[in-house]
């Protein structure tokens, strides 16, 4: 697979003085590629600093104020650029971790230039070569609708590196009718991006339709959210344009882009993160989790990078993973047991009040508020 690489990624050694901080720091470093050549003490470092290859040199001391005389030296001793982490790194059970992570790769970006490999031309030109998947079949108790009808339910599909082969293999096994609208967040060069639509609609029942302001997103389409500048919701569910753009490093946001959706849809918001570097999504995790929605990842061993999917999956908010033709599976079947659960709720209310029989309601007395005596 061809890729857009990272323009800086440069080689980093690491040095901490606690070995839990060397592992964490080892580990949010490899969500994005980059190639650690030392973990190890200050003092470690600098008996190898001769040796050693780094073009970039992350500190976390305990206590630097404590031994000046050691940061002189590292000063002194290595050609390597310096940058101090973001401070220790909390738990990696709950969003301050991830939070952390997005300051420390701020950091390296302002140090060393964009760190995120993208899919390029070449990629997604070579997907509009493959051949045609049949769709699944889809179960009939799911009642179906017709194209363009306005959508009640909406999922978002959340990618970066990896992400257009894993969607599109996704969304071809899909069959037409589904009650449902998709929102796609796709972390790709905004120069590229107009070619997303050619490659993955030629096989697929669902289109990607540009942002349209004051249009409600609509069963079997598949919204492209711009990669410049934020999109949102009017209360009436329309969508707004805006020049603003998004917060973070890449876009579209994939967090904001749930949030935005989560807080008009409700428990009717759902989310499927594929392939991709970073841990994009995860912030919003928990919010899918507390709205009883749902949360599902393409399996680690089945994208070009896992980092995003394993950082979702460390929230303990993902619902169910698989590769991209079981997650297309997985909705259907999905869908199916919701059309089957409104179905039994529709039995049990007119259970309770069979066609004719109505629940008794006391009225006023003479005299009383409402009633003239």
């Amino acid at each position: 697979m061809n890729t857009a690489p990272a323009t800086g990624a440069p080689t980093v050694a690491i040095v901490a003085d606690d070995l839990l901080q060397r592992q964490r720091l080892r580990q949010a470093l490899g969500k994005y590629g980059i190639t650690v050549v030392f973990t190890g003490s200050a003092g470690d470092y600098l008996a190898r600093a001769a040796s050693e290859t780094a073009s970039l040199v992350i500190i976390e001391l305990q206590d630097d104020h404590s031994s000046p005389e050691l940061l002189d030296q590292l000063l002194a001793q290595t050609d390597s650029a310096l940058l101090f982490s973001p401070g220790p790194a909390p738990s990696q059970q709950g969003p301050e971790y991830v939070r952390w992570e997005r300051r420390l790769f701020n950091k390296l970006q302002q140090q060393c230039g964009d760190l995120e490999s993208l899919d390029d031309k070449a990629s997604l030109n070579e997907l509009v070569a493959q051949e045609k998947t049949p769709p699944l079949h889809c179960p009939p108790r799911i009642a179906t609708v017709a194209a363009g009808a306005p959508a009640t339910m909406v999922w978002v599909l959340g990618a970066s590196l990896g992400g257009p082969a894993a969607v599109k293999a996704f969304l071809d096994r899909l069959p037409p009718g589904l009650p449902l609208a998709f929102v796609y967040a796709q972390h790709i060069d905004y120069r590229v991006a107009p070619l997303l639509q050619r490659v993955l609609t030629r096989h697929a029942h669902y289109p990607l339709v540009a942002p349209q302001a004051g249009a409600a997103l609509r069963c079997g389409e598949v919204l492209q959210v711009p990669v410049q500048h934020q999109i949102t919701l009017n209360k009436d569910g329309s969508q707004k344009l805006t020049d603003r753009p998004w917060q973070g490093p890449h876009g579209p946001s994939i967090d904001q882009v749930i949030q935005t959706m989560a807080d008009h849809y409700g428990s009717q918001c759902h989310s499927i993160l594929f392939s991709g570097m970073g841990n994009d999504g995860s912030l919003a995790a928990p919010q899918l989790k507390a709205l009883g929605s749902q949360l599902w990842v393409q399996t680690p061993d089945s994208c070009a990078s896992p980092a995003m999917v394993e950082s979702a999956m460390a929230t303990g908010a993902v619902t169910y993973s698989g590769d991209p033709g079981e997650l297309a599976a997985q909705l259907l079947r999905w869908l199916e047991g919701q059309s089957l659960l409104q179905a039994r709720q529709q039995r049990h209310r007119l259970a309770d009040h069979p066609k004719g029989s109505y629940p008794l309601v006391d009225r006023p007395q003479a005299g009383q508020e409402g009633e003239a005596p």
